[in-house]
């Protein structure tokens, strides 16, 4: 397997919108320039982690329906590659929790427990978004007391954070339900379907940003700029292709994260 199949096996767009995610979350919540870049390392890490890990797990699934743009498909034997890769990027994130110590170490080394949990066995369930929520609820948390002597994160933060969580989820399984179906994974955006998922993201991701507002409570006309480009971008996903739609949902998040930052809540 060569370098650029392993890293196309980690997920590269969500592990990079995910690490930047925490990284300016840290940055907004007042981290300094290291502390920062601590943080995007072992949100990065966990990242590989999840993400080799997950594609692990699906090599013969994406096998069976000849998912080309998954790595494992074409070339079985990198399996084993993926795996240790996997392992490996998982020790470092587990070392790293113990490094950031008590509280903050205790909530991300949960979001990643809670994030390997979706890869298996709650993928297939109709409890399949609950590891999403879980995941950046505690992520949130994670940056927030990772800072010496800080407070946990605003419950509004907390709640915004799975939201998106959740959008992300069903958004993300949209282009992909056939063939899951195919090979029995019934979590929940395949029960709901495409349309109905994409119903519900759409819906998430509009409660997201009016939670982001309530709180941050910035400038009225920020606030309007950010719902409307919110419900523009969700407009954009519903009638484009289906993995166009996910890119939608981080700009959406990108939106809220800047708007964030700039109106000084955290």
């Amino acid at each position: 397997m060569s370098p650029l199949q392993l890293l196309r096996a980690c997920h590269p767009l969500p592990a990079l919108a995910v690490t930047a995610f925490g990284a300016l979350l840290a940055a907004g919540m007042g981290h300094s320039p290291a502390s920062t870049a601590a943080v995007a390392v072992t949100v990065g890490l966990s990242q590989l982690s999840v993400g080799w890990a997950n594609d692990a797990l699906d090599a013969a699934r994406d096998a069976a329906v000849g998912r080309t743009d998954k790595p494992l498909a074409g070339d079985p034997a990198g399996r084993r590659t993926v795996a240790v890769a996997a392992a490996v990027a998982t020790v470092g994130t587990v070392a790293a929790c113990l490094a950031w110590g008590w509280p903050a170490g205790a909530w991300f080394l949960a979001a990643l427990v809670s994030a390997h949990l979706y890869n298996h066995p709650l993928k297939a369930t109709p409890v399949s978004v609950v590891p999403y929520l879980v995941s950046f609820a505690c992520l949130v948390e994670f940056v927030s007391t990772a800072r010496p002597g800080a407070p946990a994160a605003p419950g509004w933060l907390v709640a915004a954070a799975a939201l998106l969580a959740g959008a992300a989820h069903l958004l993300n399984a949209v282009p992909d339900l056939a063939d899951d179906a195919a090979t029995g994974i019934h979590g929940l955006p395949q029960r709901l379907g495409a349309r109905r998922s994409l119903v519900v993201a759409s819906v998430l991701l509009l409660a997201a940003t009016i939670t982001l507002l309530a709180g941050a409570r910035p400038p009225l006309w920020a606030g309007l700029a950010a719902l409307g480009t919110a419900a523009v971008l969700i407009a954009v996903g519903w009638y484009a292709a289906p993995r166009t739609a996910f890119r939608a949902l981080l700009a959406v998040a990108a939106v809220d994260l800047v708007l964030l930052v700039l109106s000084g809540a955290l």
